[in-house]
């Protein structure tokens, strides 16, 4: 057999082509270099799934790439991108197919690497068991226990434990037996139930199709028998009737379909159903799909519903059961898995998507971070890439839900962070905090608008930012002078005096700052339902809480003014002495020194203080408010 020769591949009945076997979903995940790829490229090799054409670039790339000598190197079947291959490892979350004469299967090779961990979150999410290994010679290690629990907090609910490599610990039984017993202690503790352990040698096959005569030891299933055996019984179809509306499908006066994906339970033509949160209730009196009308729709169907009258309904409405209704709340305990490289700061303002529902969210407290070594609380002002917490969340207006441990489908959400886009947590509701539909607003008599037509102006925040020094206060109080003088009703809130009453118990770091600009945010506010023109002259150094109190007003009530001022000349006038001791170590967490500026990018008015007078910059203020109308003379 030359060096690069494929070991024969043991004998199967062949494989079944019909699609109608039923299909299991499920995830390999493990710390780093466990095997993963090479485990699933044997298994699709072992199916005889690997034409020809393909097996002779393996070859080729295995010389090129490999990481087992001269032999085939089976996790390039799996890692697709030129850097997993040039580093030997897996980046990206890939779902391979192939089947047995009684079940298919979907299978994703998540990373190992801590950095990619979100990635195989994702890959949990969509699973309906897990694959966790272990690397013989090295047993449980941190980042295994990490996506242990990960997959316990995303509800799968079937875990088979690999101890692969056996082959390096001479199929020693001791060294499995240990593994599994380590880990069915720690799988215990996170609530795991019935998980199957089994040894493997993916690189030669033992164990996985068939035992092989190294491990006669093993009493156990192979690992393809093992993933036969997983229930298969759908979770989703005997749960209450859910549907998000994905769009509100209208293409003529004469059709208007509420169109989505049923997220789990039944309904039938005639069945009543309700919109949450609004609580209005229609029948349904058609079930359309691109392929006809059904008389009944289940889990998985996607469908548009046509009600026999029409309810107000648009996107991320949920549509459920009359007498089985999801919670509808704006607070809420929930798991986290932060994702982002940005710490999570509480206060700070996200979008949450829940179904097909995006909504301002903020993190309002940690209630714990999870160590994932113990799984012991731990107190935490933030969680940092990867880790994991327990939170309490408010959104910006009542969401509809289910608990995740009752219904995945309707209890997941992500963070989305409001300046990159990018994904910054990964969520599972635990619970409601506090039931929207029983706390209503207070109507009031006298409104905004009447309070502020009294005052003759129209009220506005007038937000100045900038750098310490660079003459925010000096010029905000020139500002307010004016306006005073022409009759107008204002408050100035300055950064300073704050941190003196309101917000005397915040320090400065990142945490502390989102918290300090959402307190002040939310007393401008009512000062602006006051018919008020509050002047807020704060550092203010992070864009997204900037934006965050402009999304608390409505448009046009919100004016940023940047006082640019460079470093060196905020350093060089330095009036409270600041900056120098900050660059001698004395003052932590300095904006302008360890801690950075983001300068707004479309700020309303932009006032270069180097060159100008203080006096001028006001006036510029004033004479900008004149032309919005904001003073109302005549």
């Amino acid at each position: 057999m030359s060096a690069l020769a494929l070991a024969p591949a043991p004998a199967f009945a062949p494989e079944p082509t019909t699609l109608d076997l039923p299909t299991l979903r499920f995830i390999t995940c493990g710390s780093v270099d466990d095997g993963k790829s090479t485990l699933i490229g044997r298994l699709l090799y072992e199916r005889r799934l690997i034409p020809d054409d393909l097996l002779a670039t393996l070859r080729r790339d295995s010389l090129r790439h490999g990481t087992d000598g001269d032999n085939i190197d089976y996790a390039l079947l799996v890692d697709g991108l030129e850097a997993e291959r040039e580093q030997g490892i897996t980046i990206d979350v890939a779902w391979r197919y192939f089947a047995t004469q009684t079940r298919s299967f979907m299978v994703a090779d998540t990373p190992g690497h801590e950095q990619y961990t979100r990635n195989m979150a994702t890959g949990a999410s969509q699973a309906d068991c897990a694959v966790v290994l272990v690397d013989a010679r090295k047993g449980i290690l941190r980042q295994t226990r990490r996506h242990a629990a990960i997959v316990a907090m995303m509800g799968v609910r079937h875990v088979i434990l690999a101890v692969n490599k056996i082959d390096l610990v001479d199929y020693d039984a001791g060294v499995f037996n240990a593994i599994a017993a380590e880990f069915a202690a720690f799988a215990e503790r996170l609530g795991l139930e019935g998980v199957v352990a089994l040894p493997v040698a993916a690189r030669f096959g033992d164990n996985m199709s068939a035992k092989g005569n190294k491990l006669s030891w093993f009493e156990g299933p192979t690992l393809i028998e093992a993933l036969e055996n997983v229930s298969l019984t759908s979770a989703a179809a005997t749960l209450p009737f859910r549907m998000w509306v994905q769009w509100v499908n209208r293409p003529d006066l004469n059709f208007r379909g509420l169109a989505g994906t049923v997220a789990s339970g039944s309904v039938k033509v005639g069945d009543s159903v309700v919109m949450a949160p609004s609580g209005a209730s229609a029948r349904i009196s058609r079930i359309h799909t691109a392929d006809g009308d059904l008389a009944r729709a289940v889990a998985g169907d996607a469908v548009s519903f046509v009600l026999d009258h029409e309810i107000d309904a648009a996107r991320g409405d949920l549509i459920a059961q009359p007498e089985s209704r999801p919670q509808v709340a704006d607070q809420f305990a929930a798991h986290l898995i932060w994702m982002s490289a940005d710490k999570l700061l509480p206060g700070r303002s996200y979008l949450m998507k829940i179904g097909s529902r995006l909504v301002p969210a903020s993190v309002t407290a940690i209630r714990r971070r999870i160590d994932v070594d113990t799984l012991e609380p731990l107190a935490a002002a933030t969680l940092d890439l990867n880790e994991m917490g327990v939170c309490n969340l408010s959104t910006s207006v009542p969401v509809s839900f289910d608990a995740y441990a009752d219904n995945h489908g309707t209890g997941a959400f992500i963070l989305i962070d409001r300046e990159t886009n990018v994904t910054a947590a990964a969520g599972m509701i635990d619970f409601a905090l506090r039931r929207a539909t029983n706390v209503h607003r207070q109507a009031l008599v006298i409104n905004k608008a009447e309070r502020a037509a009294l005052k003759r102006q129209k009220p506005v925040i007038l937000w100045f930012t900038g750098l310490s020094g660079s003459g925010k206060s000096t010029i905000a109080n020139l500002v307010e002078a004016r306006l005073h003088g022409l009759g107008a009703h204002t408050a100035l809130l300055d950064g300073d005096n704050m941190r003196h009453g309101l917000n005397r118990n915040l320090g400065f770091t990142n945490a502390d700052r989102v918290e300090n600009i959402r307190r002040v945010g939310e007393v401008a506010k009512l000062m602006v339902e006051a018919g008020l023109i509050p002047l807020c002259s704060f550092i203010s150094p992070f864009k997204a809480d900037r934006d965050m109190v402009r999304a608390l007003m409505e448009p046009e009530e919100f004016i940023e003014i940047y006082i640019e001022t460079s470093l060196e000349a905020c350093i060089a006038r330095d009036t409270k002495g600041l900056y120098k001791r900050a660059l001698a170590g004395e003052i932590k967490n300095f904006t302008g020194i360890d801690q950075p500026y983001e300068a707004p990018e479309a700020a309303e008015l932009v006032l270069a203080t180097e060159g100008a007078s203080a006096e001028v910059l006001a006036d510029r203020v004033v004479e900008a408010l004149m032309t919005r109308g904001v003073l109302i003379r005549g």
